[in-house]
């Protein structure tokens, strides 16, 4: 487990920018303490610096996994965001999508959101914004990309997709064998 390189962090907190903005600042430093970021074979890993300093402790090769996986480096170094970091990630996102009802499953079997299942969309959202995409009920689902902007939310048919799904919290179940 080792720190993130500028070039690593660079990257990661620009893939987060899309969905929370500016409030990368409140993962880092949170009134319960100050949290950091780590790379684990190609993972980043987000937890307390108090478990940081237990995680050292443990050899590199027999540490799974230590904290919150919020995404990981592919090889060609692209950061993919994980579902796991929904939970952080949902409390600050500037840009949201809510579902209706009967669009949230379509959407948690890893299809992308059509304009007829859309609720509401936040104002402003920009073509190709990350976006937390919710229940009308506020329960967060997922996030994705923002195939069109708001202002062409409201004149496309209704069979047009409107944000592309990258993750869902059906993927726990879907893909239980291979997640680490």
């Amino acid at each position: 487990m080792r720190p993130l390189t500028d070039e690593e962090t660079k990257i990661m907190f620009e893939k987060l920018s899309k969905y929370i903005g500016e409030n990368i600042k409140l993962l880092v430093d949170r009134p319960d303490g100050t949290y950091c970021f780590r790379l684990h074979q190609d993972r980043v890993y987000y937890m307390s610096e108090k478990i940081l300093k237990l995680a050292t402790n443990f050899s590199r090769d027999k540490l799974i996994s230590v904290g919150t996986c919020f995404g990981k480096f592919s090889k060609t170094k692209k950061f993919r965001l994980h579902i796991t970091a929904l939970d952080f990630l949902a409390p600050y996102a500037k840009f949201k999508v809510w579902v209706k009802p009967g669009a949230e499953q379509s959407f948690l079997y890893g299809n992308h959101v059509l304009k007829s299942g859309l609720g509401r969309i936040t104002e402003n959202t920009m073509q190709y914004q990350g976006v937390v995409v919710y229940s009308m009920a506020d329960v967060p689902l997922g996030f994705g990309v923002a195939a069109k902007s708001t202002q062409e939310c409201r004149r496309v048919d209704p069979m047009s997709i409107v944000v592309f799904h990258q993750a869902d919290v059906g993927e726990f179940i879907r893909n239980e064998d291979t997640l680490t």
